[in-house]
């Protein structure tokens, strides 16, 4: 699904029209960034929780000339699904 769909899927459940449900996710994934950003959680009840997570730098080797280069330090961001989401897959 990608994000077309999804926000055509988010109409039709609410019953609202595409822009709006646009509008929505749109703010939804703006409000979730800016959280993540500040170095905060953000938790979904029965869906999920994003966190973000400090990569350490650590060395890498480069394969097509095998010279081992230095791969810098970097924030990630990590999702952990949340129970109901996981039993609605299985």
């Amino acid at each position: 699904m990608n994000k077309k769909e999804l926000i055509e899927s988010i109409a039709g459940a609410a019953d609202i029209s595409k822009a709006a449900a646009e509008k929505a996710l749109n703010g939804t994934l703006a409000a979730i960034a800016e959280s993540l950003n500040k170095g905060d959680k953000v938790t979904l009840v029965g869906f999920g929780t994003f966190s973000v997570s400090n990569r350490e730098s650590r060395q890498g080797r480069n394969p097509q000339t095998g010279k081992t280069i230095e791969i810098p330090a970097k924030k990630v961001v990590k999702f952990k699904a949340g129970s109901k989401l996981s039993e609605a897959i299985n």
